[in-house]
């Protein structure tokens, strides 16, 4: 005897059954991208992108922008005279008797400030390498110095220029933008700092060091974090952020006029050796 066939039970109403379930179990096997999924990636592609951009700014850049203003400064110690060693340059010499006294130039030629923004001077720094050459604008703006791949260091307008009696003020950046005076921590005590103008090369020697806030304005006073009394000294003073990456505070170091010389006379002796190795 056939069994009835229970509504519900029988293969027309099975049918349609299994084969919503089938298309409810495909739907569920393809993955589903979520909002909070697509703002995950995003957030990783972002970190991605600024990864790559810091490694950009903050070294692949300053390599770039830092041999544009070390050749820039090279052109402009050129037209002076004893700007590579390698090239035949004259260079000054030490005495080869210990009692010959050093050549005596006078009193150093200190020249006027030029217009803000134009380069009027080099500097050179035998601890910051060898090959080290940065040129000095007047002025310390962003665009037209500081972050200017001719340029790079700025001078202080209103405090002293090269060789004169007071306070020769210098700002540069310690990363990015060629990061001129990123190796700033590593002078040391006697550490030679020169700078070259059109008149003659000014040796000053580093002394010391100083932390202070951003508004510590009395650095750049003729005589440093001093008022009223009348300066005898020929200071360099270069400052720059501190700490690295970070602009909480500023970063001073001192240096006093030790000699100057024409630059008839030639590169400095420490210069021409150094240059002379590298080249």
């Amino acid at each position: 005897m056939t069994s009835p066939i229970v509504a519900g039970e029988g293969p027309a109403q099975a049918g349609p059954e299994l084969r919503r379930r089938r298309r409810r179990k495909t739907r569920s096997g393809r993955p589903r991208l979520s909002i909070i999924g697509l703002v995950g990636e995003l957030f990783v592609t972002a970190g991605v992108l600024v990864f790559l951009f810091l490694g950009w700014q903050l070294w692949l850049n300053d390599l770039v922008v830092g041999e544009e203003q070390r050749s820039s400064a090279l052109e402009l110690s050129e037209q002076w005279g004893g700007a590579d060693a390698g090239d035949g340059a004259p260079a000054s010499e030490a005495p080869t008797d210990v009692d010959e006294p050093a050549p005596d130039y006078g009193d150093p030629v200190v020249a006027t400030a030029p217009a803000n923004g134009v380069g009027f001077a080099t500097m050179y720094v035998p601890r910051f390498g060898a090959d080290y050459v940065r040129a000095i604008g007047e002025g310390v703006g962003l665009a037209s110095v500081l972050n200017n791949n001719e340029l790079g260091i700025g001078h202080y307008s209103g405090t002293q220029m090269p060789g004169e009696v007071g306070n020769f003020a210098l700002a540069a950046h310690r990363t990015t933008y060629g990061a001129p005076f990123n190796r700033i921590a590593e002078l040391q005590q006697g550490d030679h700092i020169y700078v070259q103008t059109a008149d003659g090369w000014f040796d000053y020697v580093f002394r010391s060091i100083e932390y202070v806030r951003p508004n510590g304005i009395g650095v750049l006073d003729p005589v440093p974090q001093t008022t009223g009394f009348a300066a005898s000294d020929r200071v360099i003073t270069l400052t720059t952020c501190h700490p690295m990456f970070s602009a909480a505070e500023r970063f001073i170091a001192y240096g006093v006029l030790e000699s100057w010389q024409p630059n008839s006379a030639g590169m400095p002796a420490e210069l021409a050796a150094l240059r002379g190795e590298a080249g």
